[in-house]
């Protein structure tokens, strides 16, 4: 019996051509991209369910991860249900440092950069903000005034979705520092320190 002849280098080269062609055809003819896949654009109507809703709720009883919010003093400013005056963590000087930034950008345009209620906003006609500095406000609990925040109160809109939680606090605690500044005696603060604000000895 005589051995096959071996196919041509040409040959050889021909049919893996051919047969990567018809791969490629193969595959770009059996393409689904995923933007024309079935799908329901956000609050149109919906016949496949009873409510005719494409909004689905959540699944009762689940909470997204992170979110399971337990420390009721960090999330709500209560203990018990009563507003609370205590922080609920320690406060550092990074955390004033990080409170000052965040008042400096969202408390200072209508409370100005003191406290006192005479910020940008206020000095271009718009109505005057809470000064920290008078007797109820500085007597305030901490929890009292993270409820402002988070929620608002009177023309003060609710900062719950752009300041997060630990940072309303950092706020807070900025805040306090601003109050036992502003009637601080002289004796206060550090003789180094008085001397670099002129205040000698």
């Amino acid at each position: 019996m005589s051995r096959p002849r071996p196919a041509s280098p040409v040959a050889t080269l021909l049919a893996g051509g051919v047969a990567l062609v018809l791969a490629a055809v193969t595959f770009a003819s059996c393409r689904q991209d995923m933007q024309d896949s079935p799908r329901f654009r956000p609050y149109r109507a919906s016949d496949l369910y009873a409510d005719g809703s494409s909004a689905r709720p959540l699944v009762e009883g689940t909470v997204a991860r992170g979110h399971l919010d337990d420390d009721e003093l960090l999330h709500t400013g209560k203990v018990n249900g009563q507003i609370s005056p205590l922080f609920p963590f320690p406060i550092t000087r990074a955390d004033l440092d990080r409170g000052q930034d965040r008042f400096n950008i969202y408390c200072s345009p209508c409370h100005g950069r003191t406290g006192e209620g005479n910020g940008m906003i206020v000095q271009r006609g718009f109505k005057k903000a809470a000064n920290y500095h008078i007797d109820r406000l500085r007597q305030a609990p901490a929890g009292y005034l993270f409820g402002v925040i988070t929620n608002g109160f009177g023309a003060m809109p609710d900062y719950k979705s752009q300041i997060p939680v630990e940072d309303r606090w950092r706020i807070i605690a900025y805040v306090r520092a601003l109050q036992l500044s502003h009637d601080a005696p002289a004796s206060d603060v550090p003789s180094d320190e008085r001397q670099k604000l002129g205040g000698g000895k």
